[in-house]
């Protein structure tokens, strides 16, 4: 399952291809966030800094589609000693504010995020919150600018300026499984500044996923690998895990 990317990302197979823009990116978030009515997967993340040094997170990942494209997402860290049983719990409403929260185990706090932070670092990563359950396609509008016999280069433009940091990003979608391949961001001075790359795939489950991504930030020279394992799809997910109570302790689900 994935980003993410992006960062942590899952995708879906479509026999028939779109030619419509619009159409292309509504099958591509469906590939990226929708594989299966659930999933799971284990993440070993390692941010690896300008001058070389590099810190690891270990979590794993459990999605839970909901009625009219609504999702569940729930994430709990395990490693290093910083971030462990920290848990991350998002539930995404299509166009609206998703609700996100983040247990702080070390405080004893439960935080809620606000929804102008979901495009802040993911726990110290070049990945961000957003990149966990996807940005909404209605949020841009969208251009195809170019294909070739492999994919489609689409512009996106947000539709609210003020609401995000970049000016637009151009993402590669394949036109086989409708999978992000690469998406580039380019800031207010039309100055690219961050790449997200899908750079290992397998189809599992029948599903092409996305075994490593990575986010860079081209500005400071940092950048994060996602790698994930142990993915599974359709493992009957239940509701109640996706609650607050299992902030403070996780659900078997994540051990399995």
């Amino acid at each position: 399952m994935k980003t993410i990317l992006l960062i942590l990302t899952l995708f879906l197979p479509f026999a028939a291809q779109a030619t419509d823009v619009e159409q292309i990116i509504e099958k591509a978030n469906l590939a990226s966030y929708y594989a299966g009515n659930d999933g799971r997967a284990d993440v070993r993340m390692t941010i690896y800094d300008a001058k070389g040094g590099t810190r690891e997170r270990q979590f794993t990942v459990l999605r839970l589609n909901s009625r009219n494209a609504n999702q569940k997402f729930y994430v709990y860290f395990r490693e290093p000693a910083d971030v462990r049983k920290m848990a991350y719990l998002v539930w995404k409403k299509v166009g609206g504010d998703d609700d996100r929260w983040l247990w702080l185990p070390a405080l004893n706090l439960k935080k809620r995020i606000a929804p102008g932070d979901k495009r802040t670092s993911f726990v110290g990563s070049d990945f961000l919150y957003e990149d966990i359950s996807g940005r909404g396609p209605d949020e841009d509008n969208h251009q195809l600018v170019s294909e070739n016999n492999d994919s489609w280069m689409i512009k996106n433009s947000p539709k609210d300026p003020d609401s995000v940091e970049f000016s637009y990003y151009m993402v590669w979608i394949d036109k086989q499984t409708y999978l992000p391949l690469k998406a580039e961001y380019y800031d207010k001075s039309d100055k690219l500044y961050r790449r997200v790359s899908a750079v290992k795939i397998e189809t599992i489950d029948g599903y092409p996923t996305v075994l490593e991504a990575v986010a860079e930030d081209l500005n400071s020279g940092s950048k994060t690998v996602n790698s994930f394992s142990r993915v599974k799809y359709d493992i009957g997910l239940k509701k109640r895990i996706f609650t607050e109570r299992f902030l403070r302790r996780p659900p078997r689900e994540v051990r399995q």
